[in-house]
Formats: structure tokens, C-alpha cells, sequence
């Protein structure tokens, strides 16, 4: 659903009030609980439920329709943008626990420190109120830690909208210096659970590629996912990854090693 840009209000129509809410629940990316709405008509089953039928309405504030916008907004740019920063699946893997060194004046990184956290407050605060951020540098990179605040919606499906919202970051800060900084945006440890689940998971279907001797798909990874199961399976020597298909989403398959049937 596309907001309006200067709307007060947006409006949602469903066969009674709560199917109407359930439905700006669902475009807006909020629970029911946290909209705020008036009710503009209960509507009418009408006669027999044939004549005279009119659907129930709502009017959402725009403080909701607004965060959904930008929300959308964001998940636009991560689909166009982010596959530059991230799509290079064998070049520098990106880990909040990485290990490799960056070469970085530390005048560089404190101002970029400055910058970057400047930026990303004013970008939270567009999106949802309440957050707090804590920045440290981790061997050449800047991890930006964010609690608080409303983390579904700075998250977004599929961490589309916190993506878009580091490569934003990323981008103001590299602006000012030569040599490019890394940057990490975290909100609500959300990027070591999601590290935690992938790995699980891709060892779950690993195991079972290998026991059915076919391959498994993952269907649905953006390049920050797909890298996390590339990297956890690397070192299997039973199984291989690849990512097939093209655009921002693609598939992951895992594929188990032929088996070497033994000399007789």
C-alpha cells in the first residue's frame, strides 16, 4: 500500500472494525495494540447481508503511516543498494566478530565514529522513537549497538530495513575519508541471533543433504545470510554451497559430495 506523503491520516476498510484493523496492522507492519485510530464507520451487514452492505473504516495517525513509508522506502533501497556493499560473497566476510585487521588512523575512526552515530540517531529518530546507541570500533570496522526503541520496525522483514539502514551509514561516513570503513548496525543483538539460527540451521540441512544424498534448498537469502551459511559449511568436507538465481534474493543449495565407492 502506497501512504500519501502529506496525508494526516490513512484509512482502512474491512468487513468490520477489527478485520479493518487487522488489515493496517498488516500494511503497516505493526500489531493492533500499538495503532492509533479512530473509527470513521462500524459499518452495516445490511439487509440479509445483500442490501445495503457497507464496509467498516478506520483512520490511522500518520505518526504510524509515516514509519511504514520510510519503512517501505528502506526496503526499496536495500534492494537496489545493499547488494553492492554486501553481494561480493567471495570477498571480506563481514562478521561482528571478525578477526581481520583494517588499517585505520585513529583520528580517522574517531571522527568517523562522530559521524556515524550522529547520522544514524537522526535516522532512528525518523523511525521510531526511544533509541539509544553505543558505538565501539572492532579491528578497523565500527559496530553500532541500538536498543531501545521499536526493533520490528527497524529491523523490518528479513533485516530488509536494518540492511538499508547501515548501508546508509556506511556511506555517510566513508564520504569524508579515503580508505573505506566498515560499519555494523546492530539493534537488540538481532545479528548475533540471526548468526546463531542460520548456523543451526544450515548444519540441520547439511545433515540432511547428506542422509537423502540430494540437494536441500534455502530459498530467500539476502547476501548477508547466504555468506553466514557459506562461511559455517566452508570447512565441511562432505557438502557445498551455491547460491543460485539472480537479483537481490537468491536461493542457497546445499549440495552433498559425491561418495567414493570403494576398490573391491
Amino acid at each position: 500500500m502506497e501512504v500519501p506523503a502529506m496525508n494526516e491520516h490513512v484509512e482502512f476498510e474491512g468487513k468490520n472494525v477489527q478485520k479493518a484493523l487487522e488489515k493496517a496492522a498488516q500494511e503497516l507492519n505493526r500489531t493492533v495494540e500499538e495503532l492509533e485510530y479512530d473509527v470513521v464507520s462500524h459499518g452495516s451487514s445490511g439487509i440479509f447481508g445483500f442490501v445495503g452492505v457497507k464496509k467498516a473504516k478506520i483512520r490511522v495517525k500518520n505518526n504510524v503511516a509515516a514509519a511504514s513509508r520510510i519503512q517501505e522506502d528502506a526496503r526499496e533501497q536495500a534492494r537496489s543498494l545493499v547488494d553492492k556493499a554486501f553481494d561480493d560473497e567471495e570477498g571480506e566476510p563481514i562478521d561482528v566478530g571478525g578477526e581481520d585487521a583494517v588499517e585505520v588512523a585513529p583520528v580517522d575512526m574517531e571522527q568517523a565514529i562522530t559521524d556515524g552515530k550522529a547520522a544514524l540517531q537522526r535516522i532512528l529518530d525518523f523511525i521510531s522513537e526511544g533509541s539509544h546507541i553505543e558505538a565501539e570500533p572492532r579491528n578497523g570496522r565500527i559496530l553500532f549497538k541500538v536498543e531501545g526503541g521499536n526493533s520490528a520496525l527497524l529491523i523490518g522483514k528479513r533485516g530488509q530495513t536494518l540492511e538499508a539502514i547501515q548501508y546508509l551509514v556506511e556511506k555517510i561516513i566513508n564520504k569524508k575519508n579515503d580508505s573505506r570503513i566498515r560499519v555494523m548496525v546492530d539493534v537488540e543483538g538481532y545479528l548475533g541471533a540471526r548468526k546463531s539460527n542460520l548456523q543451526k540451521l544450515a548444519a540441520k540441512l547439511a545433515d540432511k543433504a547428506k542422509k537423502i544424498n540430494k540437494p536441500v534448498t534455502i530459498g530467500q537469502m539476502n547476501a548477508y545470510d547466504r555468506r553466514i551459511v557459506h562461511l559455517h559449511l566452508k570447512d565441511n568436507q562432505e557438502v557445498r554451497t551455491q547460491s543460485i538465481g539472480e537479483g537481490y534474493y537468491r536461493k542457497l543449495v546445499i549440495f552433498p559430495k559425491r561418495r567414493r565407492r570403494g576398490k573391491s
